[in-house]
């Protein structure tokens, strides 16, 4: 099993899913581009690289978590100290960033090249998943080296599955947030309808987590919504960045969208007010000043 994991990029999500696998005994050498943000991971006994490429050219196993595709693409193999320039051949690269699934085959194009492998690996959870090792983690690339990284996968998640070849692991995630960003349109709604008309909060999110309207939203959500708790678990800035991914990969595709055009523009409301760094639960806010009502029993903190 490979041991030495290189990890480049330590935001929200990157920093917790980094440290889990130092606790799980992997040898871990960190690079972010805020030296900084290495402090933390450092004095628990990772090591820290001077760039991108010397991490890759240290490990085994490379592992991404960025903001876009225009990030990895830079970090990856558009500068001289990319992954690309380090990587040695027959280590794995896996992106765990949300891009674009053309630009994933592209670089996994290139990294081929050079005889390295790639997995792209999107992540579903948000922070309470990357914190805990539960995160639902959706892979593209070859069976073998799939197999080869299972045990890297299961220090940072629950759920693993193998979803195709390059690509379909971005694939999956952007049906993923179709379905989820939609589920938290809907959920916010229905909160703003019945505090509209009076409901209490305490028999909403009781009878919503007991029937058929229950959800990953309802459950991880639906208080923070009620409470006016909007601290980023996943800021709105990144759902409307995937959900603009969609749309592109739709647009490639030639397929018509009805419901994530709908929830991008509410979202595009919220970035307007100045929440664009706040938890995606913001959501409500765009609908609260359509409706004239604050579903929040209490202000935020």
């Amino acid at each position: 099993m490979d041991k030495k994991i290189g990890f480049i990029g330590l935001g929200i999500m990157g920093m917790p899913m980094a440290r889990n696998l130092l606790n799980a005994g992997f040898e871990l050498s960190v690079w972010n581009r805020t030296p900084s943000k290495m402090d933390e991971l450092a004095k628990a006994g990772a090591m820290t690289g001077r760039s991108a490429a010397v991490v890759a050219e240290w490990g085994d196993v490379t592992i991404t978590m960025l903001t876009d595709s225009a990030a990895v693409e830079e970090v990856m193999v558009d500068s001289y100290n990319s992954v690309l320039a380090g990587a040695r051949p027959d280590s794995v690269v896996i992106d765990m960033s949300t891009i674009s699934p053309s630009v994933t085959r592209s670089i996994a194009g290139k990294l081929s090249e050079k005889g390295v492998h790639m997995l792209d690996a999107p992540v579903s959870g948000s922070l309470p998943g990357a914190t805990s090792g539960t995160l639902s983690i959706m892979v593209g690339g070859e069976l073998e080296v799939f197999e080869r990284c299972r045990p890297v996968f299961e220090a940072m998640g629950r759920q693993i599955t193998h979803c195709g070849g390059n690509g379909m692991g971005q694939v999956t995630k952007l049906a993923n947030q179709i379905i989820g960003l939609g589920n938290l349109a809907a959920m916010c709604e229905g909160i703003v309808f019945a505090a509209k008309a009076g409901g209490d909060p305490d028999a909403l999110l009781k009878a919503f987590g007991a029937g058929a309207a229950n959800s990953w939203m309802v459950e991880n959500l639906g208080r923070k919504v009620f409470d006016g708790d909007f601290a980023p678990g996943f800021m709105v800035d990144l759902a409307q960045k995937d959900l603009r991914l969609v749309q592109e990969a739709a647009a490639e595709m030639d397929m018509p969208l009805i419901t994530t055009p709908l929830v991008s523009q509410m979202l595009r409301a919220v970035q307007r007010a100045d929440s664009g760094s706040e938890g995606i639960q913001a959501y409500v806010k765009a609908l609260e000043g359509l409706a004239g009502i604050e579903a929040r029993t209490t202000e935020p903190g």
